[in-house]
């Protein structure tokens, strides 16, 4: 058997955590509960955090909608938004304001970027395919997140993904890239490293 950090391995257990994701999204009846559930716990953060300026991400299928819990958060706790913008060639990520209208930008992975100056946001949200519960992330492979966030020590990382997503201890070794995120939050649980 390979060693969990082996990249054979990680791609099997993403596989196997993007169906269990997609399967869960298809057919939860309580996916909206889930949903409040995840932006009660998420507004509770960030209420203690009172951010300057929030990272947040352009959701992708199946993922936590962050955007109208970041709006909110521009409202009432007075922050800037922002959101990232990959590049392929050379492997990054940067984060520009974003001003909550619709983007009409696209990254290098055809994700929804902003225009707006660049900008180190004081917290960032991470979404999850999967997550350990002592703050380790399992992202969609291409390390972006990671490069980041070792590049940036002193930004608060919260991870967003939703309970299927949750690794057991004995399917998960951090690699020496592994960045851990200081916490997790799920629709049931709130976790701190």
């Amino acid at each position: 058997m390979l060693p969990p950090e082996h990249s054979e391995d990680r791609t099997t257990l993403r596989r196997e955590l993007q169906k269990k994701r997609r399967d869960w999204w298809d057919n939860a009846a309580d996916r909206d509960v889930a949903d409040a559930a995840l932006g009660e716990r998420l507004w509770q953060v960030l209420q203690q955090l009172e951010p300057d300026c929030l990272g947040l991400y352009w959701a992708l299928p199946g993922e936590f909608n962050p955007n109208a819990l970041a709006l909110q958060a521009q409202r009432l706790l007075g922050c800037r938004l922002a959101l990232p913008r990959a590049r392929k060639s050379p492997p990054s990520m940067a984060y520009q304001l974003w001003d909550g209208q619709p983007p009409s930008e696209r990254d290098d992975h055809g994700i929804a970027c902003a225009s707006g100056a660049p900008v180190t946001p004081d917290v960032v949200l991470v979404p999850c395919v999967g997550h350990t519960r002592d703050g380790y992330r399992l992202g969609y492979g291409g390390g972006y997140f990671d490069r980041y966030l070792a590049a940036h020590p002193e930004v608060v990382s919260i991870g967003l993904g939703w309970e299927v997503g949750d690794i057991p201890p004995e399917r998960w070794t951090a690699g020496k890239h592994d960045i851990p995120l200081m916490v997790v939050i799920t629709e049931r649980h709130t976790w701190s490293a």
